[in-house]
């Protein structure tokens, strides 16, 4: 029998993350909301800054769970692809949670993906600087 074994985010690297996330958002002095999953897309950890629009609770979720569910493709390389791709386009924006604007990105240890981490409430760019430095600033060396 084959089995596969996949290495994942713990809770207190999720908490981690988000505090890295916290601290790029208060540099940047905007209110968000913070999502950090484990490798399948799982809700690990969720902040709401305040001030954060409610909105973003979902958004900044679902930013993670996209990430996650399409092996840790950031979301903001969806849109490249689908302004290319008509058919594609509208097809696959008709997935449940999918999002394909900025603020999400995978967190890697090694090059494996072992979670995700979704901010929203900035801009698209601050959303994915955010995202970016939680995702960086997430593991122990």
């Amino acid at each position: 029998m084959g089995l596969l074994s996949h290495r994942t985010l713990d809770l207190a690297s999720a908490q981690r993350i988000a505090a890295a996330c916290q601290a790029a958002a208060g540099a940047l002095e905007v209110a968000v909301c913070i999502a950090v999953s484990n490798r399948n897309g799982e809700l690990l950890a969720f902040s709401r800054m305040d001030g954060a629009p409610m909105l973003s609770a979902q958004l900044a979720q679902d930013k993670a769970w996209s990430v996650a569910s399409f092996n840790g493709m950031p979301t903001d390389d969806w849109w490249p692809i689908l302004e290319k791709e008509p058919s594609l386009l509208h097809g696959i924006v008709k997935t449940d949670r999918l999002t394909v604007f900025g603020g999400g990105r995978p967190v890697l240890v090694d090059g494996e993906l072992v979670g995700a981490v979704g901010v929203s409430g900035g801009t698209a760019e601050q959303d994915t600087e955010i995202a970016a430095a939680g995702a960086a600033d997430s593991l122990p060396s």
